[in-house]
This record gives C-alpha cells, structure tokens and sequence, in this order.
C-alpha cells in the first residue's frame, strides 16, 4: 500500500505554502462549526419571518432586535479579524518565503530602503489576517442575512459560493504553480538584463497578479448571473466565440505580466476552457 502511495504524483507544494492553507483550512473548519450550531436560528427566522426580509420593516419596533444582533455579528467578526492578525504575526515570514517561490527565494530580492522590510511584514500580516479570518467573518454575514431568505434563495446560495470559491482558488493556484514561475524568469531576464526586484515591488506585484486572475476565473459565475437575468443565453454565448476568445485575448493580455504570446496563452487556455463551461451553465440557467 506505501507503495502505491508513493507512485500517486505528488504536488509541489512549498512548506510554507502549506502552513498558510492549514491555517485557511482550520479557519473554514470553525466556520462550519459556526454555521453548523446556528443551524436552528436559520429554521427558526424562516419560521418566523415566512422569509421575507422587506417584512421586517413593515413594524419599526422588530427593527431593533435586528439591530441587535447585527452588532453581535459585527464584534465576532472584529473579534475573528483580530485574533487573524495576531496569528498571521507569527506567519508573516512563511507568506513572504512563499510568495517568493515563483523568484526563487528571498534571496533574489534586494530592499533598498530601512523601513521597507518593517512595512511590507505589517502589511502581509494584516492581509494574511483579513483572509484568514474571512471564512468566519463570511460565516456570520451568512447568519444575519440567511435568516430573512427563502429556503429557496438559501439553496442558490448554497450552490453558488462553493463554485465561486473554488473557482477563485483555482484561478490563485494556476498563477501561483504556472503562470509566475514561467512569467518571472522572463521579465527578471528580458533583454539580458539580470533584474534583482525590490522587496515592496515584487509583492505588491505578485499580490495583483493572483488576485486579478483569480478574479478572472470568476467567468462562468458571472455569466451563469448574466442568464438568470436574460441578458445573455447559450445559445447566443455559442454562436459569438469567435469574439469571446478575442475578448478573452484581451483580458489575459492585461492580465498577464508578460507581453510574450507564450504566457498569453497560458492565462487564456483556462479562460476559454471556462468560457465553455459558461455556456453550459447558461443552458441551464
């Protein structure tokens, strides 16, 4: 059996990467805790209020009791973000240590001023903070808002978070594993120049490359929106690829850090794989 283990691939997922989605999962485990023992408080506002969030403003007085527990929410969350903050203290060198994977290493990285190194640790730690706790921040916005919808709009949700979700760290790990580690020898190396980035540029750069194409992978749900809302339809979507893939073409040029058509395609194989996947989405929506 450790045999067949060992012939399974393997991931080539760095240390520290691996510390940061442990700590992201533990963070999801107690958001589903969350969600799991406020279970009855769903049923119980549904129960209550027939799902119909415009009816609570129908009696000013059953306003406050919201409001009240608005509050509540709001100070677990602060609460969440806060204690996010004091862990990612302690993970703000594994962040940097793996956001430098793609350049291999912190050793290729020079600062070249004092404060630098102090101000770019703050600002991953609060970021690291914000994401960290954001499973269990969203956790509690659910609970508020969940009580006054429809079982019905409560299943769409269900449905469609996950799906946005993965989609989002799909688009995250396929910068991170592919597109950064072929981007960044081309642009440190352009023109036979041996370019040694600075600390703060390099990760305000990396940063802005994982979010904007883990937001671009975000496609097929926003077009799956686009449906609901008859302002597209797949068969419409089919019949026009042709300009979706220069759309496409487009967005990976802005994209993508690189102005080679290698990395291009490599940022819009993905999308029009996506694009496919929105038009079946679309069908049946």
């Amino acid at each position: 059996m450790f045999d067949l283990f060992n012939a399974l691939p393997h991931v080539p997922i760095p240390f520290d990467a691996a510390v940061l989605i442990s700590a992201l999962l533990v963070s999801f485990a107690i958001s589903g805790i969350v969600l799991i023992r406020n279970r009855r408080t769903l049923i119980a506002g549904t129960q209550e209020g027939n799902g119909d969030l415009g009816a609570i403003f129908e009696n000013p007085q059953s306003i406050m009791p919201h409001v009240i527990e608005l509050r509540q929410r709001v100070i677990v969350s602060l609460v969440a973000i806060a204690f996010g903050m004091i862990g990612s203290l302690l993970l703000a060198d594994q962040v940097l240590k793996a956001l430098a994977y793609p350049i291999g290493g912190l050793d290729n990285l020079q600062v070249i001023r004092v404060t630098e190194p102090v101000s770019v640790w703050f600002r991953v730690s609060l970021t690291v903070g914000i994401i960290l706790a954001s499973p269990i921040v969203i956790a509690e916005l659910w609970l508020f808002i969940a009580a006054g919808l429809k079982p019905s709009e409560r299943r769409v949700f269900y449905l469609l978070f996950p799906f946005a979700l993965a989609l989002f760290l799909s688009g995250v790990s396929f910068a991170y594993f592919v597109m950064l580690p072929v981007a960044i020898p081309f642009l440190t190396s352009f023109l036979s120049f041996h370019a040694r980035p600075t600390l703060e540029d390099y990760v305000g750069f990396v940063t802005n490359v994982l979010l904007w194409v883990g937001v671009s992978f975000e496609m097929p749900l926003i077009i799956f929106g686009l449906a609901k809302l008859k302002l597209v339809n797949a068969g419409m979507l089919a019949s026009n690829w042709r300009i979706a893939l220069v759309i496409i073409a487009i967005i990976s040029a802005v994209v993508t850090p690189t102005p080679d058509p290698i990395n291009m395609g490599i940022v819009a194989a993905p999308l029009f794989v996506l694009y496919l996947l929105s038009i079946v989405l679309a069908f049946f929506a």
